[in-house]
């Protein structure tokens, strides 16, 4: 029979137990061995069958089991010194609070997905892990940071198989009173509410969940609530679900109803107010018009506000390729926002501009979230060096005039929570050398460049871990694979060879991501035979563990799924090459510290990061991989590979996985499995313990997600705190004013005539030129703009490389047709061709960049000696 009606009955716990709930229900245990170790010991049993979750542990608990720990002396003074632990981590100072005035008084930061824990499944990939580690690391730091996201009732979905190697979805409902969450409530203990305009007089209403991550809150907002009619409850249903609309609402939700939320909780606990935004990619780009129309509604005028809101935004983009951005008919748009619907004091066309793709090649129907995340951020970033590259070549559109390397998106390289994924017995192994404290702050703290502890930790420890870790990976994939081949129908009598799958003394390489066609999951399927040879070899052989999920309306991806696992089912090789379905954080963590190579193979440059080679790197696995991402920006062959790259323009797309494939098998064959399987006179791997040794001596460091957040601290919310500041209603209103009579002026601003000392083509090394350049302002001021000289090397199209800018003076008064003269000198300090122009730049006290406000003035072609000077 089915339940009409579902309870949830939660314990009444002893009152010297008591501390233990408030230990369930704060996710520092996620990445806490001595928590976590500590509710083991409760009932070892449960914990196994409750996933490892506090929460749903103590809800199994036998009553008898929690009186006889109550009269357990040492069970209590365990869990009252974890409790002591945990009290004195969240009020205690930490690196934030050591640091000079002016940082912002709180953060908030809005993501679609938070990867903290399996036991909140509210992720599906690396921006949601990514998410979640930026939380944790700022925890850890003590950075005043308030999460914003949606409580999805289904989660992403789990993956299983069918009897043929087809991906099967599966969304099991999450009830949140079953999960470390909380409900947010109002004074008088009502549930806290916010509720977002619907066309037609409907609305959205949601309420507040509190997951609290360490000393940082995380608002979910869910939309499964009474009040709500069948649709508005389905907004909130799943991650990355349903059409065009749900995902408008879904964001809107999280955009809109996500800063109506922190305004709520502020109110209610006295946390103070954010100064900055954090938008992590586009999906909650409307917080900035939320934040817009609070400020209209104290009396700025749109353009003020827009000045004001963007001075504390800082806008992330993961996304390395247009399709992953999401973009929205502008009608959908229109239906959703003004009079009828949500945010009725904005006008409409005002909130369409935001999001139109003004450049070249853009379409004029869509409204892209991304877009419109950099028109309402003064500071953007991609999320690894080369990914900071190709977000300005991509978005260089939206700064016509300005060389791609002047676009204002900078780059602040993703970083992991290593007390989240370093293995046990690694962070054991470091606390003997340095001592728990010390090993516990430079997992989570960073902030030295090298490891070289690690150098002190004989060659025996660190090969005799590697195996430990390899080991309990064989013991884990026989179990989970066991699982997955029972979900397919098999009988416990077909599946005896799974006792014989991997070995705990063959090199191990690891694979686990999301499968979309340009991470090549199947990639190392190019050549079967070769790779049979290479999982069979009699002497150096290897063993593949494979993981993903694709997305559920991926047929593409499912079919490289497919195509994966029948080749691991084929009995010749199923003990060498297997693929564990339902990819997460709980598989991933015993992965990645199990494996001894770390697989990345994506068609450069499509990768913006990638950071599970990071995760897998803290626990000594080194990376073979195509220069991408943060690969791309730390390899060095000390600890690590890298796959050529076959990106000639002539080549296809066919002809180019062949040539990577067959590198692929090269640096397998030749240079990684003789380097493992090669002795020294202690017969150990010298050479492959001294790679491990370097991978975590120097990626170690950098690899951190708190090396990551004190980046954001120092580069970016610090600078927009200081803007939020300095962006009062007045001067705002200044700004918005200034930039608008530029526009309406840049018209007539004109580089007229440009003249140089040096009249001959050549000039020596040290030799100072002087530049007298005439230019026009038409009605706007010296102190409206500055003119520069840029100067610098030129390449063969005689375009200015490593440029090198001066700003010039003015010299006098107008002359009587309004022309004024610009002075200043440049000292040629390179040899080789060498070439300046210049240029006209908006200038004003509160403008973070000068590409800002769009616009800028070139020389015409005959403004003289060439627009500039060349020297060869």
């Amino acid at each position: 029979m089915k339940a009409i009606r579902r309870f949830t009955v939660r314990p009444v716990l002893p009152e010297p137990l008591r501390p233990l709930s408030e230990l369930a229900h704060n996710l520092r245990w996620s990445w806490h061995a001595e928590t976590r170790d500590l509710f083991q010991s409760v009932d070892p049993e449960a914990w196994g069958a409750a996933g490892c979750d506090p929460v749903r542990l103590l809800g199994r608990v036998r009553p008898a089991r929690l009186a006889e720990l109550s009269g357990d002396r040492r069970f209590r003074r365990r869990l009252n010194a974890v409790a002591d632990d945990l009290d004195d981590y969240l009020s205690g100072d930490r690196w934030y609070q050591a640091q000079p005035e002016g940082l912002p008084r709180a953060v908030a930061y809005f993501s679609p997905e938070f990867g903290i824990t399996a036991a909140l499944p509210q992720y599906s990939g690396g921006l949601g892990i990514l998410a979640g580690d930026h939380l944790k690391a700022a925890s850890d730091l003590g950075v005043p940071l308030v999460g914003v996201g949606l409580l999805y009732r289904h989660g992403y979905f789990r993956q299983t198989l069918s009897r043929d190697g087809w991906q099967q979805e599966h969304y099991p409902v999450l009830d949140p009173n079953e999960l470390p969450l909380t409900q947010v409530a109002e004074a008088d203990g009502t549930p806290a509410r916010v509720s977002l305009a619907l066309p037609g007089g409907r609305a959205l209403h949601a309420r507040i969940w509190l997951a609290q991550v360490g000393r940082v809150p995380l608002l979910l907002l869910d939309s499964d609530v009474e009040e709500n009619d069948l649709g508005a409850r389905s907004v909130t249903d799943r991650l990355y679900g349903g059409g065009s609309e749900h995902r408008l609402l879904q964001e809107m939700l999280l955009g809109i109803g996500g800063v109506r939320a922190v305004r709520t909780y502020c109110r209610l606990t006295g946390h103070p107010e954010p100064e900055v935004f954090h938008t992590n990619e586009g999906h909650a780009g409307f917080l900035g018009l939320e934040r817009i129309a609070e400020l209209c509604a104290r009396g700025l005028d749109f353009d003020a506000a827009l000045e004001s809101v963007r001075g504390g935004t800082v806008f992330t983009t993961h996304t390395p390729v247009p399709a992953g951005i999401d973009r929205f008919e502008r009608d959908l748009i229109a239906r959703h926002f003004g009079p009828d619907a949500e945010l009725p004091g904005i006008e409409t066309p005002r909130i369409l501009a935001l999001g139109t793709e003004t450049y070249p090649g853009g379409e004029p129907n869509l409204f892209n979230m991304a877009v419109m995340g950099l028109r309402l951020a003064q500071r953007a970033n991609g999320v690894s060096l080369l990914h900071g590259q190709v977000s300005r070549e991509m978005f260089a559109g939206l700064w016509p005039g300005f060389d791609t390397e002047e676009v204002p998106i900078t780059s602040v390289t993703n970083g992991v929570h290593a007390p989240t994924w370093v293995a046990p017995e690694v962070l054991r192994l470091g606390a003997r050398k340095i001592g728990t404290q010390r090993a516990e702050d430079a997992l989570a703290v960073g902030g030295s460049e090298r490891w070289d502890s690690v150098a002190d930790i004989p060659d025996q420890e660190i090969w005799e871990l590697r195996r430990t870790l390899r080991e309990q990976l064989v013991l884990e994939v026989r179990e989970r694979l066991g699982a997955s081949w029972r979900q397919r129908g098999a009988g416990n009598a077909e599946l005896g060879w799974i006792d014989g799958v991997l070995d705990p003394d063959v090199l191990t390489i690891g694979f686990a991501r999301r499968v979309p066609s340009y991470k090549r999951l199947t990639l190392m399927l190019r050549d079967q035979g070769r790779l049979r040879e290479l999982l069979l070899h009699p002497e150096r052989p290897v063993q593949i563990v494979v993981a993903g999920k694709a997305h559920p309306a991926d047929d593409s991806g499912k079919r490289l799924v497919q195509e994966l696992v029948r080749f691991a089912d084929d009995a010749r090789v199923r003990h060498r090459i297997v693929f564990l379905p339902d990819y997460g954080m709980a598989m991933a963590q015993r992965l990645y510290p199990g494996c001894d190579i770390w697989l990345n193979n994506p068609l450069r440059p499509l990768e913006a990061c990638g950071t599970s080679g990071m995760k897998a790197a803290l626990n000594g696995c080194l990376n073979l991989s195509v220069l991408d991402g943060w690969w791309d920006e730390w390899f060095r062959p000390d600890f690590g590979w890298a796959i050529p790259t076959a990106d000639g323009t002539g080549l296809d797309v066919e002809r180019r996985d062949d040539i990577e494939a067959a590198a692929l098998y090269d640096l397998l064959e030749q240079r990684i499995a003789p380097r493992f399987y090669e002795r020294g006179r202690g017969g150990l791997p010298d050479r492959w313990i001294q790679m491990v040794r370097q991978t975590l001596t120097l990626l170690g460091p950098k690899v951190l997600a708190g090396r990551m957040v004190r980046e954001y601290v120092e580069r970016l919310y610090a600078p927009a705190a200081r803007s939020h500041r300095a962006l009062t209603p007045d001067t705002a209103g200044e700004l918005a004013g200034w930039k608008a009579r530029v526009r309406d002026a840049w018209h007539a601003v004109s580089v007229d005539h440009v003249e140089t000392t040096e009249t001959t083509a050549t000039a020596e090394l040290g030799t100072t030129i002087g530049l007298r350049v005439r230019v026009g302002l038409g009605a706007l001021t010296p102190d409206d703009v500055e003119v520069q000289a840029v100067s610098g090397r030129v390449d063969a199209q005689d375009r200015i490389t490593d440029a090198t800018i001066v700003p010039l003076k003015p010299a006098g008064t107008p002359d009587l047709e309004g022309h004024r003269l610009y002075e200043g000198q440049l000292s040629l300090d390179r040899t080789g061709p060498y070439g300046c122009t210049v240029r006209i730049l908006p200038a004003h006290r509160l403008l973070a960049s000068a590409a800002e406000v769009g616009v800028v003035a070139l020389p015409a072609e005959d403004a003289g000696e060439g627009a500039g000077v060349l020297l060869r």
